[in-house]
């Protein structure tokens, strides 16, 4: 399935993971965390926030910026900033709203951007990873069933 292919090979992308956390890494489908009240991947709904690129060394260049600003000070990225940097580097139609997606259901998304969505713990900033549609950083911003 793509989890065990392009979710992991995404993951590897980037040396570093978000805030010297290994929960990025576990969030390629290990379902690891245990931040929030539910399990990782067990929700119906998630509500995100997305830079998409259809280059990797532009989506890189973003995730640069997320890293100097909070991630390697251990910081969450705050979703007005986060959504600073969609407006600035993302190709999709939802970086004039700040990547916001909103909430969206699972199967609704493919592949590997599904498993990142549904894995990420709130607040969380996902490191790069390739999709169908490009490479794609993720911030979570809410989980519901």
């Amino acid at each position: 399935m793509a989890k065990d292919g392009k979710g992991k090979d995404a993951g590897k992308n980037k040396g570093k993971q978000a805030a010297g956390s290994s929960e990025d890494a576990g969030s390629k489908g290990k379902g690891k965390g245990g931040k929030g009240g539910d399990s990782l991947g067990t929700c119906t709904y998630v509500k995100a926030r997305h830079v998409l690129c259809e280059k990797q060394g532009k989506i890189n260049e973003a995730y640069k910026k997320l890293q100097d600003g909070w991630l390697d000070n251990g910081d969450k990225v705050p979703p007005a900033e986060f959504a600073k940097i969609a407006a600035e580097y993302s190709e999709c139609p939802s970086g004039k709203k700040g990547g916001d997606l909103g909430w969206f259901p699972r199967g609704k998304m493919a592949g590997p951007f599904q498993e990142v969505a549904f894995n990420t713990p709130v607040g969380v900033t996902s490191a790069p990873f390739k999709s169908t549609h490009g490479y794609h950083i993720i911030l979570s911003e809410g989980r519901k069933n």
